[in-house]
């Protein structure tokens, strides 16, 4: 799952080229994760439709931050915000901030709709949310920035705890579009047979052909409705949960890397 060069992230940008913040550290954690570490100092930013989504938590100082136009409402540390793909948003930096940023592809938001959530990523939406509460998720910030991400050694945590991140907004933070009709795509029985039989499966060699069967359609039709449902194609999605599969056993066994990657489908 790839996410584009980190300085295309347009929030990342934003705040790139401003004179008045300094990033301290940035790293992408694959499968389309990226973190970033910021000080910001009497500032204003704009972000304008990015399309990426953006979890952002006040590490530091932070309580003359406020979003344009709404001047009574104002930052501290620990507080959260929640920044979809495809939003505007303008803010005011009066004095410091210390802020952490983690940014996730839609590509990322679809698999745990689907797989979190049992619903097709098309219907749900990301809810943009500022100076949210949340003390468990605020923990998890700073756990982050305490890890190095440039050590190897700590690249399998520091990718766990980002996608417990994405995970925890995911079943907190989203909500159904509204008015939304769905045309296309898979009946919900075929969606929860395909991830259930791809669960049970990771190890074996499985083929478009064999998944588009499953649902008495051809290959192209099925690629394009499977797109539909999922939100990525049939590959990413496949690949996705092998290294998903792959990264809690690390976690969680003592077992040998060969044995994982046979378990998780890599050796063949």
């Amino acid at each position: 799952m790839v996410m584009p060069a980190i300085e295309s992230i347009q929030v990342f940008q934003a705040l790139n080229s401003s004179p008045n913040a300094n990033l301290e550290q940035s790293a992408p954690l694959g499968d389309g994760l990226v973190a970033a570490l910021w000080n910001n100092r009497h500032d204003s930013q704009e972000y304008h439709a990015p399309t990426h989504h953006t979890l952002s938590c006040y590490i530091e100082d932070g309580t003359g931050t406020f979003r344009r136009g709404r001047p009574d409402q104002k930052g501290a540390p620990g507080k959260l915000c929640i920044l979809p793909a495809g939003h505007e948003s303008a803010w005011v930096v009066n004095g410091e901030i210390r802020l952490a940023h983690l940014y996730f592809s839609p590509e990322q938001f679809a698999l745990g709709c689907v797989t979190l959530l049992d619903r097709e990523p098309r219907e749900m939406q990301l809810r943009e949310n500022t100076f949210l509460e949340d003390p468990a998720q605020a923990a998890r910030f700073r756990q982050l920035i305490r890890l190095n991400w440039a050590e190897p050694g700590e690249r399998l945590l520091t990718s766990s705890l980002a996608h417990e991140m994405v995970s925890h907004a995911l079943l907190s933070q989203v909500g159904l579009r509204e008015g939304l009709r769905l045309k296309g795509g898979l009946a919900p029985h075929l969606r929860r047979h395909l991830v259930d039989f791809i669960e049970m499966h990771l190890a074996d060699p499985l083929s478009l052909g064999q998944l588009a069967g499953m649902c008495a359609l051809s290959e192209y039709h099925f690629a394009r409705m499977f797109r539909e449902s999922f939100g990525l194609p049939p590959h990413q999605y496949l690949l996705a949960r092998r290294i998903e599969q792959a990264r809690q056993l690390l976690r969680s066994t003592g077992k040998p890397l060969g044995e994982i990657a046979l378990a998780c489908g890599f050796a063949r």
